[in-house]
């Protein structure tokens, strides 16, 4: 049995530097959570365990390069995805960052509903199926990840109609009452190709349950603890909350650690707030100074 993992991106990145393409490993949460996982699993008493990660590498690659990133990215266990510069861009900054993050997120003020950006989500989907076509296996395991990719278990499906599927959404899934501000064909869609999987996970009990209520809202699905049963087969959802490998980081690296040192002698004395976080408006960066600013203010 064979494991294929699918994501929008692989975990290593190409850049082109002097025409030349260099590799770098992919940063990011799914990323290190997910790699952490096969580390463990690689090494472990099971070492023939075999995987195959798909995705995109991160940039357009010229035609003259995709040999060379096709043979780099053997070493990762990984195939990539290639993407043209227009469909890259108009898929990520489109639907997948215009429309499916901010609104995931609860932020519809800055969600945009544009037929364009739909259009060319369903697209870009397809054009993962058929790359993940090429490489399946009957007897494969498929795990399906993150938002960019909802339509994917469906369309597969459609091909593997007795394959294990599973899918996981690394961002919350929101209340049905903010997931009907899509238009309704969208978000059947999304919904319908979601189902495709055999089992759907989400970080939360809340996400879980959002998830079967606009199931039940949009498609009609009632579910039995968690169960749906579909004209042909049973969808299980859950709730899997995803951690880190605490070993891995529990031990800072040498540099770190003399990092960290300088930082204390320079604020002795003081007390430190420290916080790491992506420069993102869900995150709640400007939120937080505020607060802390009003705490000041309150108990200088």
């Amino acid at each position: 049995m064979r494991l294929v993992l699918v994501s929008n991106r692989l975990p290593f990145t190409v850049s082109l530097k002097e025409g030349k393409p260099q590799f770098e490993v992919s940063s990011g949460g799914l990323t290190t959570g997910l790699w952490s996982y096969l580390e463990r699993a690689t090494t472990g008493p099971d070492r023939d365990f075999e995987f195959l990660w798909l995705g995109w590498p991160g940039t357009s690659v010229e035609p003259e390069h995709t040999r060379e990133v096709q043979a780099h990215a053997e070493q990762f266990k990984a195939a990539p995805v290639f993407l043209s510069p227009e469909s890259a861009d108009r898929f990520y900054h489109g639907f997948c960052n215009n429309t499916l993050w901010p609104l995931f997120h609860y932020v519809p003020s800055l969600t945009r509903y544009e037929e364009e950006s739909w259009q060319d989500y369903q697209r870009v989907n397809q054009i993962y199926a058929d790359a993940l076509l090429k490489v399946l296996r009957p007897d494969d395991v498929l795990w399906i990840h993150d938002y960019q990719l909802m339509l994917l278990p469906r369309l597969i499906r459609k091909q593997f109609p007795e394959m294990p599927i599973g899918f996981f959404l690394h961002i919350p899934f929101p209340s049905f009452e903010v997931f009907r501000l899509l238009p309704r064909p969208w978000r059947a869609e999304l919904i319908e190709g979601v189902l495709g999987a055999s089992l759907v996970g989400f970080h939360t009990h809340d996400y879980t349950r959002d998830f079967l209520t606009s199931v039940l809202r949009t498609a009609g699905y009632e579910h039995q603890l968690g169960s749906i049963s579909l004209r042909d087969r049973v969808v299980k959802v859950d709730t899997f909350p995803m951690g880190i490998d605490f070993e891995r980081f529990s031990h800072a690296s040498p540099e770190t650690e003399t990092r960290a040192a300088e930082l204390r002698g320079k604020c002795i004395g003081q007390k430190v707030i420290f916080s790491v976080d992506r420069l993102d408006y869900t995150k709640g960066l400007i939120d937080r100074l505020r607060g802390y600013e009003l705490f000041l203010k309150n108990h200088p």
